[in-house]
């Protein structure tokens, strides 16, 4: 099997190199004397995206980079200095591969057993599930981590084209983390989310005794040269997996659990009778 293992927390921390690529964009931006709003819609990024990028919270793809030169002068300072952008070094090998795939993913499959995926977090949500962290995370440790989160749902909304596929275990929703109100905020935020055409949701109910899932939770993507990857999370690490033979039975496996699920309709009911019941 084909794979890096290293610890991570799994969202990343701002770098100096990022914080000082994001300060440069924006001071090019406000000399040129364009607003967030209208450079995001000159490089047909979303003004969220723009902002985390200037913040310094999110690595800029190579294609923002090559749109905002010519927006701002063509300077080719940004082109110049994008080489020398990296993640803070506690960013685990295996996530930094997985999340530079990730944003340029043509599909992305994911089955959990655990919790609501970070894609379709709300913030009462996910803020609930860094404070229970162990050991504690400082305020703004959980900050940061919150940040992270939610530029990363900006997938949902910025590839239209890209393919999503989420298996849930009814149970995540069943236990009702955070409390009513915030499992009540979460399923409308789910099902909002999976509405969208490139988006399907399929819950896997709690009376299905054996199926396909039980090993664990399961990451599949594809690239645009359609090739395919996974990952696996523990406790304390990750496994970037490129092998094709344990792709192939991980594909066995999400293919299998998508036929144990609800299908997509049956799902948004179940989902409906849930949020009902709270």
């Amino acid at each position: 099997m084909a794979w890096d293992h290293e610890g991570h927390d799994g969202e990343p921390d701002p770098s100096d190199s990022l914080r000082t690529f994001g300060a440069v964009l924006q001071a090019l931006r406000e000399h040129a004397g364009i607003s967030r709003e209208t450079f995001a819609s000159l490089v047909g990024y979303s003004k969220h995206t723009v902002a985390s990028v200037e913040l310094g919270r999110r690595m800029p793809d190579p294609e923002f980079i090559e749109r905002a030169e010519p927006a701002l002068g063509n300077t080719g300072a940004l082109r110049r200095s994008a080489p020398h952008l990296n993640r803070q070094p506690g960013l685990a090998t295996w996530f930094r591969k997985w999340a530079r795939l990730e944003q340029g993913a043509i599909s992305l499959y994911t089955y959990e057993s655990r919790l609501v995926p970070g894609l379709l977090q709300t913030e009462a949500y996910a803020r609930t599930l860094f404070r229970g962290q162990v050991p504690p995370l400082a305020d703004d440790q959980i900050d940061a981590q919150m940040t992270a989160r939610m530029d990363r749902q900006q997938l949902l909304v910025d590839r239209p084209n890209t393919s999503y596929s989420f298996i849930i275990d009814e149970y995540v929703f069943a236990r009702r983390t955070g409390g009513t109100e915030v499992t009540r905020e979460l399923i409308d935020y789910v099902l909002e989310s999976t509405s969208l055409r490139n988006t399907e949701l399929q819950v896997l109910p709690m009376d299905k005794g054996v199926h396909a899932g039980l090993a664990g939770p399961i990451q599949l993507l594809e690239t645009p040269a359609n090739r395919w990857f996974g990952y696996c999370e523990g406790q304390e690490n990750g496994q970037f997996i490129s092998d094709p033979k344990v792709i192939s039975t991980l594909h066995m496996r999400y293919a299998k659990l998508r036929s144990q699920a609800l299908t997509p309709e049956q799902s948004v009911g179940r989902l409906a009778a849930l949020r009902g019941a709270l």
